[in-house]
């Protein structure tokens, strides 16, 4: 660290000091003569010392050479610094094993009560805009009590948005028809073969190639997922093709988003926002056709007279922890590398598979459960390659 530049008069020359004082003996001297005038700066032979001003009108001299001397610091004494280094390594761990918790958390409680509200009311349409429509609220009411600070958007963000929402809309409705087919744990696994359908679409649509790695990692995700599929007690072709499509239109979310948010000014807890409203947009007209008021009506009175007063608390339950647990996910995207954020997303699928099966109460083969296992391994496995 350099703290002062001495220059005399009676011999044209300067020394580099530390802040932190001199020793006994310099640790090397270089010495160099040239034209001030004819220079920006002191520099020479590619050493680059002051710049930005005229060394001539600073000094007053035409010509006139300079001794640079560089000083090792005394490191018996404490320095007399002021930096700021940012967080520690540990804190930093401690920061992202919080961010974890609460994502894997916030995904099982959502995972759990939006197996419930499908058990006693079986609308995924309705469902599914629910959980959007609650983050939409929540965001919205958060800019303007200015809990969170409003994105500043324009329609060039909005219109390279929409391709992504499409396919997040899809794929959530997707997901939410398969669980309320089959169990929760069947559902995991089947997306747990999502790494398979992001190669496959990236390598024949986009022409990407990957290194052999990649596509042998791919073969016990596959394996995994076939293997449980075809163990599965309560295997239900509807919910099977619900987990495959949503594996699939999530891959082009993941594409459209890497497009979208180069160069974003927008925070992903906020990004993650806007894509909510747009996609409740995009799915309220078709909840409403395909579904319909009276079919809720109905469908209501029945879960109310079965469950009682707390099935409202259960709708309003996975609707808020929907979006709670997908904006964590963002938030720490921003904090984190792909990689770690990959390895992230595997152990949560374990989680929620565990986690489900023991709530639920939900018979496993062993052969079931070892394509699971397979499977997610493949999947961990596949991160580690694509790194």
């Amino acid at each position: 660290m350099i703290s002062s530049l001495v220059h005399s008069n009676l011999k044209p020359s300067f020394q580099v000091i530390p802040k932190w004082g001199l020793v006994k003996t310099p640790k090397f001297v270089m010495q160099n003569h040239f034209n001030l005038l004819k220079s920006n700066g002191f520099c020479a032979n590619g050493l680059n010392l002051v710049s930005g001003f005229e060394c001539g009108s600073l000094f007053g001299l035409k010509k006139s050479g300079f001794e640079c001397k560089a000083y090792e610091a005394d490191h018996s004494k404490p320095l007399d610094l002021n930096i700021d280094v940012g967080p520690s390594e540990a804190a930093q761990k401690v920061k992202i094993g919080v961010y974890f918790a609460t994502w894997w958390a916030l995904n099982v409680v959502f995972n759990v009560y939006n197996k419930k509200v499908l058990n006693a009311f079986p609308y995924p349409w309705l469902t599914s805009t629910l959980s959007l429509a609650a983050g939409s609220l929540i965001m919205l009411v958060s800019w303007s009590a200015r809990i969170a600070e409003a994105p500043k958007t324009d329609f060039e963000f909005w219109k390279t948005l929409f391709p992504v929402a499409l396919a997040h809309t899809i794929g959530h409705v997707a997901a939410t028809i398969s669980m309320s087919k089959v169990a929760v744990s069947f559902t995991h696994i089947i997306k747990s073969g999502e790494p398979a359908f992001s190669v496959l679409v990236s390598r024949f649509l986009l022409g990407e190639s990957f290194p052999m790695p990649v596509y042998l990692s791919l073969l016990p995700i596959i394996g995994g997922c076939a293997l449980s599929a075809a163990t599965e007690l309560n295997f239900n072709m509807t919910g099977f093709m619900g987990a495959m499509i949503s594996n699939l239109f999530f891959v082009f979310r993941n594409i459209f988003s890497k497009k979208g948010m180069k160069g974003k000014s927008v925070s992903g807890m906020n990004y993650y926002a806007c894509l909510s409203m747009l996609s409740l947009l995009i799915v309220a007209p078709f909840a409403i056709a395909v579904e319909g008021p009276q079919m809720w009506a109905a469908g209501w009175q029945t879960a109310i007279s079965q469950i009682g007063p707390n099935f409202a608390w259960w709708v309003v339950a996975q609707s808020v922890f929907y979006h709670l647990y997908n904006q964590v996910s963002y938030m720490s995207l921003d904090q984190i590398s792909p990689l770690t954020f990959s390895v992230g997303n595997t152990m949560k699928r374990i989680s929620v598979i565990v986690s489900s099966i023991i709530i639920f109460r939900n018979p496993v083969q062993p052969v079931n459960a070892l394509g699971a296992a397979i499977a997610i391994a493949g999947t961990f496995l596949y991160s580690q390659a694509k790194q």
